[in-house]
């Protein structure tokens, strides 16, 4: 094992994964916001940077190959645990999200029972993509909470009459309220979205493997 500064960011990920849960255990929210924004959006980063490094700079190792995806699966699974724990049983979310994690375990277990020859399943293009939709599904709900937490903020005391005629349009937002909505909309239902089209493409990936790891899966014929 060599730590060389690709493998030092694929470590680094690697634990930002369970620090965004235990930054909600520390911290009060919009602390609590902030830090898994922040981890999240810089243990992305570093899923892009790492790999083009290593490729770069003549640094590609086995225990870089064997971590990353560890690192990816964590950041997404630990993230999208925080999230359903932070919103509730909500279907939009809880369905994508349980096909997610669905896809995880059955592709996990189906490279574990493939053992040397697992490399048949190797990472497509549309898997590439739909890492990166859920990494900004997330990022995007995460920012949500930040913009909820800014409505709040300059909705308390102001009574539901002014609150709805400034976003309505009708008096004069001189505080940045509907600029805070919007905000809030925007992450909350985009990310939604983003996060039903990364499930769509998580189980498209899924049974694409599926089907390449069928010749392997058939029980030899009797003699």
């Amino acid at each position: 094992m060599r730590w060389t500064l690709p493998n030092i960011l694929t470590l680094g990920r690697l634990l930002a994964a369970p620090g965004i849960a235990v930054a909600f255990l520390i911290f009060s929210r919009p602390v609590a916001d902030w830090l898994a924004v922040i981890l999240f959006v810089s243990a992305a980063a570093t899923d892009w940077i790492d790999g083009r490094l290593a490729r770069a700079w003549g640094m590609e190792s086995r225990f870089g190959a064997m971590l990353d995806p560890i690192a990816d699966k964590a950041m997404v699974v630990i993230a999208l645990a925080v999230l359903m724990a932070l919103l509730g049983l909500n279907v939009w979310i809880a369905l994508p999200v349980a096909a997610i994690l669905f896809r995880e375990v059955f592709v996990s277990g189906l490279r574990e029972f493939l053992g040397n020859t697992a490399g048949t399943l190797k990472v497509t293009q549309l898997a590439k993509w739909k890492t990166t939709l859920q990494m900004i599904a997330i990022a995007a709900l995460f920012s949500s909470g930040l913009f909820e937490h800014e409505v709040g903020n300059l909705t308390q005391g102001m009574s539901p009459e002014i609150a709805g005629a400034i976003l309505n349009g009708e008096v004069p937002d001189d505080v940045g309220l509907l600029t805070a909505w919007r905000g809030f909309m925007v992450t909350s239902w985009g990310g939604a979205v983003l996060l039903w089209v990364a499930a769509a493409l998580t189980l498209a990936t899924g049974i694409d493997y599926l089907r390449k790891a069928m010749p392997h899966l058939k029980d030899a014929p009797d003699a």
